[in-house]
């Protein structure tokens, strides 16, 4: 190969490249570091083990990172908030938005239950621009992900699918995919507010997958080959969108997201601070990662429908995490060994600590 049209070796954009196997190593970690928290019924100790471990990894990382969507905004958790700076800083370093929840199934953790992960996004800032990751100041949004070929054709044919009958919306999808409503697949957070998107996805014979946590993996997977999933529907955390935009921007997929309000005081409170068309607007995935950079990693640690979860076998545990990249379409499995005996995991509150 001649090498055209790629970005010399170590400038600016191609810095993306070399630093993001970085940020899996801070998923692995952190993974690593809350599974022993696993069904301890201890969520906040786990996630806490889960911050600690990320910010040993970025304590050490020449960026400068700035967190755009962090953790503890609904409910006062340990975490890793917004606004917060990782990474060195030193001067000249690349800067970066980040977006990161140490553990997406805090509950699910905590009770040892399936959909657990460890997930980070981030997109690199070019040099004089404002910040390119959206923060939605509402606790929750209403949400439908869907794949590429869904993306495509309502690139086609431009239309609003959250503006649309949800019955609509699944004979829409059914027919971009080719399939038959009863063979379309639909996951979503059971939760009482969903209770009418159950009963109609039910009545149009469409199949329904519910998960009790975990949402981000629930948004992506429609955009997996192998997932069986078809579409995303529900209201969740409006932090977890920006981080399944992130992915979905990296896979080709497309959301539709828009702010929703679980009580009028909050309603009031976030209406205080943005217009009125903002409290209505429908945000794409272009809206929420602005730009042509998104990095997205994710380890899991539970199994879920995006990555198998820690399995240890005597003093040794093998993890699986997805990292994927905008600029080049490139999604990586990777499958890691680590000998627990040896393995060390750098944390702030100590500089390294030995498992």
């Amino acid at each position: 190969m001649s090498g055209v049209g790629l970005p010399p070796l170590h400038s600016s954009r191609d810095l993306e490249r070399v630093l993001e196997f970085e940020f899996v190593r801070a998923t692995e970690n952190a993974s690593l570091n809350a599974m022993h928290w696993l069904g301890r019924g201890q969520k906040e100790m786990g996630d806490a083990a889960a911050c600690a471990a990320i910010y040993g990894v970025f304590d050490h990382l020449d960026i400068c990172g700035m967190v755009v969507i962090g953790e503890g905004m609904k409910d006062n958790a340990p975490g890793i908030f917004v606004g917060e700076k990782l990474g060195t800083w030193k001067a000249g370093a690349p800067r970066f938005n980040i977006a990161l929840d140490p553990i997406d199934g805090t509950t699910n953790l905590s009770k040892g239950m399936p959909n657990s992960i460890s997930v980070i996004a981030a997109a690199q800032v070019p040099e004089g621009s404002a910040e390119v990751m959206r923060y939605l100041p509402s606790y929750y949004s209403q949400k439908i992900a869907f794949g590429p070929p869904v993306a495509q054709a309502l690139k086609r044919k431009p239309r609003c699918l959250l503006e649309m009958p949800l019955s609509e919306v699944l004979l829409f999808v059914a027919g971009v995919l080719g399939k038959h409503v009863n063979d379309l697949v639909v996951i979503l957070l059971d939760r009482p507010r969903h209770a009418e998107m159950v009963r109609t996805v039910r009545d149009t014979g469409a199949g329904l997958r519910m998960i009790s946590d975990g949402d981000i993996t629930a948004a992506v997977a429609p955009s997996l080959p192998d997932s069986g999933i078809d579409l995303y529907i529900g209201m969740g955390g409006s932090p977890e969108a920006v981080l399944a935009a992130a992915a979905l921007k990296c896979l080709g997929g497309g959301m539709e997201v828009r702010m929703w309000f679980h009580d009028e005081t909050h309603r009031k409170e976030v209406a205080a601070s943005v217009s009125a068309e903002e409290m209505k607007r429908v945000f794409r995935v272009d809206d929420l990662v602005v730009g042509e950079s998104a990095l997205f990693c994710a380890t899991g640690i539970s199994d879920s429908a995006l990555l198998p979860g820690i399995k240890v076998t005597g003093h040794r545990a093998e993890t699986h995490s997805i990292l994927m990249r905008a600029r080049s379409g490139t999604v990586r499995h990777i499958h890691a060994i680590h000998d627990l005996d040896r393995k060390i995991i750098p944390l702030r509150s100590q500089n390294f600590v030995k498992e």
